[in-house]
């Protein structure tokens, strides 16, 4: 690839990830790193390009969406519906996830294919980014880049936390997961859950973990201020128009003020290295559309 579409590629990722400074190694040569990798998860591919390694990336999977570069590269399938074929025909060295990915028994012939592969606990925390970071870092052969993120991201971090902690207000939300099929809501135990909190709101659902079907009684009895959602999954119903014309909603007091939120779903909740923006955002969003 020309240096100079490197580069460009370098300073997008970096836009995304709060301008990270451009003292990490661009193209370097990491004999010790694996030469050809399959990233499975959106997250730890941004990593990739943050790191430089995009030259090691020989195909993700379709939760890869950021930066645009990500989109050209060869696709394996969704995270959790791989195949053994699909991820053995790239050739790769290494295949780096979460525990997130599978099914388990494709992992389990790919590692008895003799290709290294590496997974990160999925738990929705600040330590699963971390984790993210060092391991794509290991995995490439770039340990020092990734220490050097690290720390920039650690440093995002505590200063968003900071603000989100002189904050008075914690507004109630609730997360509806709508990209297929009918729309859920999201308890504990989820990343929705987790941002919530991060960002400042309280969870309005909390009578179960994971997601459930959205009922007019879990609606009225939870009285979210605010509803949240990805800009796909209100694609997926319609448009906003169409999102707020569901009779349920009708109940909450988020209604009377159409407050809602939409991000991009991989910018939301992928846990990766634009986490510090995203609640930054969401943050400061949730608070203005509550006041």
């Amino acid at each position: 690839m020309p240096r100079d579409s490197v580069l460009i590629e370098r300073r997008q990722v970096l836009r995304g990830a709060a301008a990270l400074p451009l003292f990490l190694a661009l193209g370097q040569a990491h004999a010790a790193g694996a030469a050809r990798i399959v990233s499975l998860g959106g997250a730890l591919t941004e990593v990739v390009y943050l790191l430089g390694a995009q030259s090691q990336l020989v195909g993700t999977d379709t939760t890869s969406l950021f930066p645009e570069a990500a989109l050209k590269t060869a696709k394996v399938g969704y995270m959790r519906q791989l195949s053994a074929e699909g991820l053995l025909s790239l050739r790769p060295d290494a295949v780096v996830g979460t525990t997130e990915a599978g099914p388990p028994v494709v992992l389990d012939q790919v590692r008895s294919a003799g290709v290294r592969v590496e997974l990160v606990k999925a738990d929705h925390t600040w330590d699963e980014v971390q984790r993210k970071v060092a391991t794509v870092g290991r995995v490439a052969g770039r340990e020092r880049e990734a220490q050097a993120l690290q720390a920039e991201l650690d440093a995002q971090w505590a200063g968003v936390q900071k603000s989100v902690a002189a904050a008075a207000r914690r507004p109630r939300a609730i997360f509806i997961l709508s990209h297929s099929g009918s729309p859920m809501v999201a308890g504990t135990g989820t990343a929705a859950d987790a941002l919530i909190r991060f960002a400042g709101g309280t969870n309005a659902i909390t009578q179960f973990a994971g997601y459930r079907p959205l009922t007019a009684e879990a609606m009225a009895s939870a009285a979210p201020e605010v509803l949240l959602n990805s800009t796909q999954g209100i694609e997926a119903l319609g448009g906003e128009t169409a999102f707020w014309q569901r009779p349920e909603l009708a109940l909450t007091p988020a209604f009377r003020r159409k407050a809602l939120l939409a991000m991009e779903a991989s910018h939301l909740l992928g846990f990766g290295p634009r986490l510090p923006a995203a609640v930054r955002e969401l943050h400061t969003r949730m608070q203005a559309i509550t006041a």
